[in-house]
């Protein structure tokens, strides 16, 4: 009985460890890995194994900011099942990346973007054991040239992070409830620029949203979109950045 209590509060209850193939993927990535289970000091009803991948995103209202965990997309990997006292159990799994989810493998003087894949064994009358493991999601080619073109032209990427909300293009619109904004700034000699930029990958095309502002302009923020193919040239690529760059 006292053991049970224990199990109860986490104490000597069954631990929980993901193991992923890859720590490091791209965009529209499938995870795959496997959960390994340590049984504890008592027999345990696991009702599932949950696996959720979470970011962080900034919310905004009125004047105060806060970070709250958003979870892009989540599944359950196995029926219930009894654990035994020691036993080990390993329960494999394949996870795609939601196309929405945020890129944070930039080189932003501040990067605010995380990516993390959360496991839970869910313990009736139990604290649920979990784990976190962080994951680097790389830009597909396409969007990394789109970036490259961008610095190459003397902007610097200042910041990247995640924000509530829903983007929409001329032809496009995002689905997620959140969106990645990667914040450009070229010093001019007369005036500042900054371009925000945002992509959406659908199947095997890349969605851009710029919102683009100057210093000592009067039109205020103006926004272009395009869309290119994964497999884009490079002229296509410097052809829908070009607008950005030089407006």
């Amino acid at each position: 009985m006292f053991k049970k209590l224990k199990a109860s509060l986490g104490i000597g209850s069954a631990k929980v460890d993901t193991i992923l193939d890859e720590m490091s993927v791209y965009q529209g990535s499938t995870l795959k890995g496997h959960v390994q289970i340590k049984g504890g000091d008592v027999e345990q009803q696991i009702d599932a194994i949950t696996l959720k991948l979470n970011t962080e995103m900034k919310v905004e209202v009125d004047d105060s900011v806060s970070y709250q965990t958003f979870t892009i997309d989540q599944i359950k990997a196995v029926e219930p099942f009894v654990i035994q006292p020691n036993e080990e159990k390993q329960v494999s799994f394949e996870l795609k990346l939601h196309d929405e989810a945020p890129i944070t493998a930039v080189s932003a003087l501040k990067n605010q973007c995380h990516v993390w894949l959360e496991t839970t064994l869910d313990i009736g009358f139990a604290i649920d054991p979990r784990d976190r493991d962080y994951i680097e999601v790389k830009p597909l080619p396409v969007a990394a040239r789109v970036i490259r073109a961008i610095e190459q032209a003397g902007f610097t990427m200042v910041k990247a992070d995640v924000e509530k909300g829903h983007l929409r293009g001329n032809t496009f619109s995002s689905r997620s409830g959140i969106y990645q904004e990667l914040e450009f700034r070229n010093n001019g000699f007369i005036s500042t620029k900054e371009i925000e930029l945002s992509f959406i990958l659908e199947g095997e095309v890349m969605h851009c949203l710029a919102e683009i502002d100057r210093s000592l302009s009067f039109s205020g923020d103006q926004y272009r979109s395009f869309s290119l193919p994964l497999n884009a040239t490079d002229a296509q690529v410097a052809s829908a950045v070009a607008p950005i760059i030089n407006l």
